[in-house]
């Protein structure tokens, strides 16, 4: 699949306001300075698509862009670190999951994580909370061109370990680099396949 045309539609905080669900759609998040937006952009071969931050925590609102008037895709506020109030973590916390679990067009989430580092408590939580809810999403390791390559089957080994503690088999798992432009081409044909499953 390649992008054509990516276009900006809106940003909210409510998912009953989101844009009619008409398309197929697909939601990234993680931790805070996973490097989401820089993935989103890498995707779409647009350089500025996505804000991109050294502050984590950017993103604030649910921001939905349109590709190719095929499908949509929501960039949604990362958890855990950033640079805000408690209160305002909490309320992003909450409108975000208000979203996952009511958003009728949703076909995956894509859950970022960061390769660099061993397996998070937060990141194993959302990934149960996915489970528990019935919320089909995918894994997309990030930063991969940063590792060497014991470190890199190091650390997605123990992640895949961790989860198959208390799963039975694991999600689609990618591997992704922003920089090189490594899981572009899979990732875009993964979202090109679950399209035909749609049903609007």
């Amino acid at each position: 699949m390649e992008i054509k045309e990516a276009k900006f539609v809106m940003s909210n905080t409510d998912w009953r306001k989101c844009p009619k669900p008409s398309l197929p759609e697909y939601a990234f998040i993680g931790r805070s300075n996973v490097g989401k937006s820089s993935l989103i952009n890498m995707l779409t071969q647009r350089k500025s698509l996505a804000k991109v931050s050294a502050t984590p925590g950017k993103t604030q609102l649910i921001n939905h862009f349109v590709m190719d008037d095929q499908w949509l895709l929501a960039d949604l506020p990362g958890y855990g670190y950033a640079k805000v109030s408690k209160e305002k973590r909490v309320k992003f916390h909450n409108f975000t999951l208000d979203y996952l679990r009511n958003r009728e067009n949703l076909m995956c989430t894509f859950v970022l994580i960061d390769s660099r580092l061993k397996p998070q408590a937060i990141d194993l939580e959302f990934f149960e909370f996915c489970g528990t809810k019935g919320i089909p999403f995918v894994i997309v390791f990030t930063k991969y061109d940063k590792l060497t390559i014991a470190e890199k089957e190091a650390n997605i080994t123990a992640y895949k370990e961790k989860l198959l503690e208390s799963w039975n088999s694991l999600p689609p798992i990618f591997l992704s680099s922003s920089v090189k432009g490594t899981g572009r081409e899979d990732i875009l044909d993964f979202i090109e396949e679950t399209n035909h499953l749609f049903k609007g």
